[in-house]
């Protein structure tokens, strides 16, 4: 097992370039489904994060009607239960390492919920990509939550009594202007995010999912060589994050054009 490259060690990897196609073909789709799953879970979040919902309100007013400012039946009142779960889901799932929620995940929770055994397009395995795309998508919705959050409080409040004054319900307001601004301001984001799952979607072989270093795991057990699968995979991931980053890059440009005057 040879521990640098030879140039002779490539033509090896030849016969199992049907594997990297496969993986390549897994990584873009547990990447896709992730960056959406992620984003549903993040605007959730968000939300909850941003509202005002205060079941103990009445607490933080005293007999005579004035408002408490501190004490233990002014923090109760202040208390807002929503955004107290959301807040800790984030940090929970920021604080600790994706490697160790795809393993509860896949453990733990498929490992009592029986999941069906079939494969999509005859060589991804439904039991161990599902798993893969519910593990990545909860930990991207913990970090897409603060983007979409910051965009949601960078839109001029005075929008939202512009549109108060016309009638908009708040979640009219919400839906037709607050969203599409903000949506437009962390675009380049989310995009980004993108580009981090296709990286961090490495980690799922260790479950079994058949993408590209699952791939490369299969072609050092069958020729025992090491570096070059490595050097190959890592080829595959430059080729899709660079050109991806670059794209993005490019509309972002494009986007921020129409905000300058």
């Amino acid at each position: 097992m040879g521990s640098f490259i030879q140039l002779s060690n490539f033509p090896k990897i030849l016969p199992y370039a049907q594997l990297f196609r496969q993986g390549i073909i897994v990584t873009v789709m547990l990447s896709l489904f992730t960056v959406a799953i992620g984003f549903c879970i993040a605007l959730v979040l968000a939300l909850m994060r941003l509202s005002n919902i205060r079941p103990f309100r009445f607490l933080g007013t005293t007999k005579e009607g004035y408002q408490r400012e501190k004490g233990f039946l002014a923090v109760v009142s202040r208390f807002n239960p929503l955004s107290f779960i959301a807040t800790a889901y984030v940090e929970l799932l920021r604080s600790t390492p994706v490697l160790v929620q795809i393993f509860i995940i896949y453990y733990g929770v498929f490992g009592i919920i029986s999941l069906p055994s079939f494969s999509m397009f005859g060589f991804i395995k439904f039991d161990r990509f599902f798993p893969g795309v519910v593990a990545l998508g909860m930990n991207s919705g913990a970090y897409l939550c603060e983007i979409i959050r910051s965009g949601i409080q960078s839109i001029d409040g005075g929008q939202t009594e512009a549109a108060r004054s016309l009638g908009l319900s708040q979640v009219q307001n919400l839906r037709y202007i607050i969203l599409p601004q903000a949506l437009k301001n962390i675009l380049p984001a989310i995009a980004n995010e993108f580009v981090v799952i296709i990286k961090e979607s490495a980690i799922t072989y260790t479950i079994g999912v058949q993408d590209i270093m699952s791939a490369v795991n299969a072609v050092k057990g069958a020729t025992f060589i090491i570096v070059e699968p490595l050097l190959v995979a890592t080829a595959i991931y430059f080729c899709l994050c660079f050109p991806t980053s670059k794209l993005i890059a490019y509309f972002e440009r494009r986007m921020s054009r129409g905000d300058k005057r």
